[in-house]
């Protein structure tokens, strides 16, 4: 168990059972902590699941020896993720084909972020960029790039020292540095693609389609073995195109209804059968044209998504 003595964090004994802690405190920084949990993890889930634990250890400590309870409960979660993320690594490579992080919606009324939220480091692409990294790297990248942390305070979180972290950021950076889209689209953009990209689709405009993706666009979709996904990435303009319009003619039901909402802080679609979430598609745009696709059609990964808004 941790406990965070000023800048200082140490280990209680296992005997050591000190009085529960204030709970509105600790909600004070709820969204803080699940917005570190979902970047690190993907999951809706086990983002929730790593928070609960995180009360639970807040509940079993001293209230008048923790003089920063946000440091305290970002080291909790932090190290939480970090462990999570080491036994989840072999699971994630027997996944049956892709495996793409669980989107979340962000629309009006339905961000779960609050006031943690920080744009494209919630969109599809941001995340399954961050599963070129090991955990550690993870959480050095994301605590300094997107929640601004000192090198002294991500050491003390992680127990590293400075040195070490700027060198796991350094690793970080240099492997995700080439999937970063140097221009990205405005959110006005983003939905005009988005719409005429729904629109070739349902039209079969194999030529429209094709002009709306850049040469190196790919195209991921995550099944989980228990619905209908290409098993691996395709690549290429004209395969991607191909690929989108065979799926949809084979897989996608005539009676489905379509939302276009905020899917992971951009323009997606949502769609549902019967009442129930079929799949999810959200697009990684930069300047003028479509670089990625991102399909998702695993049900367990959409039970938690309700009837959206429209934009």
């Amino acid at each position: 168990m941790l406990r965070s003595d000023g800048d200082e964090v140490k280990h209680l004994s296992l005997g050591e059972i000190p009085p529960a802690c204030d709970l509105a405190e600790f909600n004070r920084h709820r969204d803080l902590l699940f917005s570190i949990a979902y970047r690190m993890l993907g999951s809706v889930a086990d983002a929730e699941d790593m928070v609960q634990e995180t009360y639970i250890r807040w509940q079993q400590s001293q209230d008048d020896s923790i003089r920063s309870p946000r440091a305290f409960l970002v080291t909790i979660i932090s190290r939480l993720c970090i462990n999570h993320l080491q036994l989840a690594s072999v699971q994630r490579e027997e996944y049956p084909g892709q495996w793409l992080p669980e989107p979340i919606m962000t629309g009006a009324g339905s961000d779960p972020f609050g006031d943690a939220r920080n744009g494209e480091s919630i969109s599809m692409a941001f995340l399954v960029m961050l599963e070129r990294l090991t955990p550690t790297e993870r959480a050095v990248f994301l605590l300094r790039e997107v929640f601004e942390y000192e090198y002294a305070e991500i050491a003390r979180i992680l127990d590293q020292n400075e040195v070490n972290c700027r060198q796991i950021l350094k690793r970080a950076r240099q492997n995700v540095s080439a999937m970063r889209p140097r221009f990205k689209a405005s959110q006005h953009k983003q939905r005009d693609l988005l719409r005429r990209f729904l629109e070739a689709i349902e039209t079969g405009d194999m030529e429209g389609l094709t002009a709306l993706l850049s040469q190196d666009v790919i195209l991921y979709a995550d099944g989980g073995g228990k619905a209908a996904a290409v098993p691996n990435a395709v690549s290429g303009a004209a395969n991607v195109a191909r690929g989108v319009l065979g799926g949809f003619r084979k897989f996608v039901p005539a009676n489905l209804t379509r939302h276009l909402t905020h899917i992971n802080g951009e323009p997606g679609i949502v769609s549902y059968l019967e009442g129930k979430p079929f799949s999810v598609v959200t697009l990684d745009i930069a300047g003028e044209q479509v670089r990625g696709i991102y399909v998702l059609t695993n049900p367990d990964k959409l039970t938690h998504l309700s009837e959206p808004s429209q934009i």
